[in-house]
């Protein structure tokens, strides 16, 4: 049943500071390729009209209520560490906000909707292939229990565009995400830039008041601090599923990475082939900064920055120990997370880092495919018969599993076990499934896969509450 919709301009009554107003590009057509029916009857948008999807979604008409202008927020970032003052929303925009049922602020923002005061000589448009590559990647993070923003809707928009990195001309396409937040810690670090104490803690204020209400409470520096680490602490989880999920975000930058700790804004992600730590995602990234086994670190450095922007209203002592929480909260989310993929429970620390540990050893000295991995020893299943499943590793592996029992074992009885093999979401995956809309505008491969995703997401079932979304049905 869908949901009443329940708008709320929380970030408007920030002031202009925060944001300039903008237009959305007036593009020459709107097809829609694809709309998020289950998030949208969670908000309360499910029973739109295909008109109603067209006009809110393509052409940025206010949703029935909504009163503000699209926003393009303002923030400064370090891109590969390099600190840039002239970046901002280049290519979209803060639509609207909205409550979800159990009263959580949310956000729709935007992807490819135009022009703004950041674009500087880009076109703020979109590619379809970004598009699909940013449905791929949200909907394969869904399913295996990592918090990420929604894509929520795509529509096709009859632009031709021309990239370096594409074949150009390029169609062109605009996205709308849902999301907890988009506070990024580029926009703390603007108002520092700025030198302006009272907009880092308008930030903080917003933050605690909408996102940690638990905070609200305490006064001061202690308040200060105790929003850097719970953001420490929530980073620290979505670093740790990211990592089980076998996932390379590509460009963690200060500017993509935000309060709530959810992973959000897709370029050139990849998912781990197999195991290997020096593995990257964007052909740019040269150096491996945002390699694989390098984003827990990634991370880490961007919240140090985070703290810096925060030393404008509150001590370094008291942000340094928050600082300190993060370390062993990813060593703890780490663990946890792997954990939920084999689908067992959780024993002590000790145990728990063993079994990991001899998991890992096995995936790098077998090569074996990191998804097929965790599909095969799910809740301590007897695997599927491949080569790679033997020799003394794979032994103490298996020694250290039997040694822990199964979440939900009823599982096992989903239709998606009943599969050979998992969904894999190798680039080569999502290249089959984007050649045919290229070459002959045939979906019908990219829908097939989508189909598949679903079909994880209710056989592992690894939605849980948490400070965002709920990652499986159970909207």
């Amino acid at each position: 049943m869908t949901m009443h919709l329940t708008l709320d301009p929380a970030y408007p009554a920030l002031g202009g500071d925060f944001f300039d107003t903008v237009d959305p590009a007036d593009f020459p057509k709107a097809q829609l390729r694809f709309w998020n029916t289950r998030w949208a009857q969670a908000v309360g948008l499910g029973d739109l009209t295909d008109a109603g999807r067209e006009a809110h979604f393509a052409r940025f008409e206010p949703l029935p209520g909504w009163h503000e202008p699209p926003l393009a927020l303002r923030y400064h970032g370090h891109q590969f560490r390099q600190y840039n003052p002239q970046i901002g929303d280049g290519r979209g925009f803060l639509f609207a906000q909205l409550r979800d049922g159990k009263n959580r602020l949310l956000d729709l923002g935007t992807k490819g909707s135009g022009q703004t005061p950041y674009s500087r000589t880009a076109d703020g448009r979109l590619t379809l292939k970004g598009a699909v590559r940013e449905i791929l990647a949200t909907e394969m993070l869904e399913a295996l229990g990592v918090y990420t923003s929604k894509t929520f809707a795509v529509f096709e928009t009859g632009e031709a565009l021309h990239r370096h990195d594409e074949p150009s001309p390029a169609r062109g396409a605009v996205l709308t995400r849902l999301q907890h937040s988009h506070l990024r810690f580029g926009m703390f670090q603007r108002a520092a830039y700025e030198q302006k104490p009272e907009n880092v803690a308008a930030l903080a204020d917003y933050a605690i008041t909408h996102f940690y209400p638990e905070l609200d409470a305490r006064e001061g520096e202690d308040r200060v601090a105790g929003l850097l680490e719970a953001i420490a602490r929530s980073s620290a989880r979505l670093t740790g599923e990211w990592m089980a999920a076998g996932f390379v975000h590509g460009v963690l930058n200060t500017d993509n990475l935000n309060v709530t700790g959810e992973s959000f804004d897709y370029g050139p992600w990849r998912f781990l082939p197999y195991y290997e730590p020096g593995f990257t995602a964007a052909y740019f990234d040269e150096t491996g900064l945002y390699a694989y086994a390098r984003q827990p670190e990634a991370v880490f450095w961007a919240l140090q920055q985070l703290a810096g922007a925060l030393s404008l209203i509150c001590g370094e002592e008291a942000l340094i120990a928050a600082l300190n929480a993060f370390p062993p909260a990813y060593r703890t989310e780490f663990q946890s997370a792997f954990l939920r993929r084999l689908g067992v429970e959780q024993q002590d620390a000790d145990s728990d880092e063993a079994l990991v540990r001899s998991a890992l050893t096995f995936l790098r000295e077998s090569q074996a495919p990191w998804e097929a991995f965790f599909f095969d020893h799910f809740c301590g299943r007897e695997p599927q018969e491949r080569d790679v499943y033997t020799g003394e590793v794979y032994q103490a592996f298996t020694d250290a599993l039997a040694d822990y029992d199964p979440v939900r074992p009823e599982r096992l009885d989903h239709a998606y076990f009943k599969r050979e093999t998992p969904v894999h979401m190798t680039i080569e995956t999502m290249e089959a499934a984007w050649a045919p809309v290229h070459e002959t505008d045939d979906w019908s491969a990219l829908h097939a896969l989508l189909d598949d995703i679903a079909e994880a997401r209710a056989g592992y079932d690894l939605g849980r509450d948490r400070t965002g979304f709920l990652t499986g049905d159970k909207a």
